[in-house]
């Protein structure tokens, strides 16, 4: 599967970390591992790192001269999309829809300073996939009649393409937990749109790991998701030879919480616990939403102690800083500052 498909290397030194916890597998009387893919070295940090790999392999070899990626607002895509746009001296374009967010902060900062522009479509009220969609075609039409070259990357990052950086991750975290003798693990990892998961699931696959896999669904995992997903597969399929079975597909819909990007105090409580016990630091969108499920499975007796557990680090420490997170956290800790 990955003999034909050539890639631009950004982790070196590779592989990232896989890490045993010992403060937090001491709390919860399980065996609790991390995958540390927040420490890829460009851009800050994170999954999307993996993907941008291959597609911006292809984006090269096609000639681009202008990115084109979509995201959420805060996209964690977008910033490393626009890193790594900037590393080979291409224009980066991030187009969203919402609202004016009335301050630069985290990753809308971040893609400012790794000098990419940001559109974002107001929210008309219709699908937002398709006022996306019409959006990249009009700005993709009119950059190629400026002259540019333009490639488009999905949103995550999420295509057949994409996918094959989840798939080396699997096979390089197989081999570790081999090495450090990790035999009967679940992997936990946030599943947003989709392609973080298929590439660990067919990377699983393609090295009959003995290793699990969970996906913890960080949005509303409705039908319109399901058939994306199904879709998703037969792609994935028809490109690279693989079948598969929906009895092997695990993924959580019952931890979303409030929605997309909205976590609750239980994601906060889950990343204060992280950072007091470990010193790591989650995201409220997308690991400390997987976290929390993590914690409300052991408290629901599902993961059984003794249990051996990888966490999945993806990244997205940014979102830390996003104004309506940045409020809820100074809410709960003013009162651990003093002031002499």
């Amino acid at each position: 599967m990955n003999a034909h498909n050539p890639k631009i290397s950004f982790l070196d030194p590779a592989p990232t970390p896989l890490q045993y916890l010992p403060g937090l597998s001491q709390e919860l009387f399980r065996e609790i591992y991390i995958k540390r893919d927040d420490l890829t070295p460009v851009g800050g940090g994170g999954n999307k790192l993996r993907k941008l790999e291959y597609l911006m392999f292809e984006a090269m070899n096609q000639q681009a001269t202008t990115i084109i990626t979509v995201g959420a607002p805060q996209t964690n895509h977008g910033r490393l999309t626009a890193a790594v746009a900037a590393k080979y001296g291409l224009k980066c374009i991030i187009v969203t829809v919402g609202k004016d967010p009335g301050e630069l902060s985290a990753n809308l900062l971040l893609d400012g300073i790794f000098g990419a522009r940001v559109i974002i479509k107001k929210d008309d009220g219709r699908d937002q996939s398709l006022q996306i969609e019409e959006t990249v075609t009009a700005i993709k039409s009119k950059q190629e009649k400026q002259g540019e070259i333009v490639y488009v990357i999905p949103m995550g990052g999420s295509d057949i393409v994409g996918l094959m950086g989840y798939y080396d991750c699997a096979r390089e975290l197989d081999m570790q937990a081999k090495e450090q003798h990790i035999d009967n693990a679940n992997i936990y990892v946030a599943t947003g749109s989709m392609g973080t998961y298929l590439g660990l699931y067919c990377g699983l696959k393609a090295v009959q790991s003995k290793l699990k896999l969970t996906g913890i669904a960080i949005l509303p995992f409705e039908k319109k998701e399901k058939q994306r997903l199904h879709e998703y597969f037969a792609e994935a399929k028809e490109a690279y030879g693989y079948d598969f079975d929906d009895s092997d597909i695990h993924i959580e819909t019952g931890y979303v919480r409030k929605g997309y990007n909205e976590p609750d105090a239980s994601v906060r409580k889950a990343i204060y616990q992280m950072a007091r016990h470990e010193g790591i630091l989650l995201d409220p969108c997308y690991t400390g939403k997987m976290y929390a499920a993590v914690l409300d499975m052991i408290h629901e007796k599902r993961i059984k102690p003794g249990a051996q557990i990888i966490l999945m680090h993806t990244g997205g420490m940014p979102g830390l800083y996003t104004k309506e997170h940045r409020l809820c956290f100074e809410r709960e800790l003013k009162d651990q500052i003093t002031i002499l």
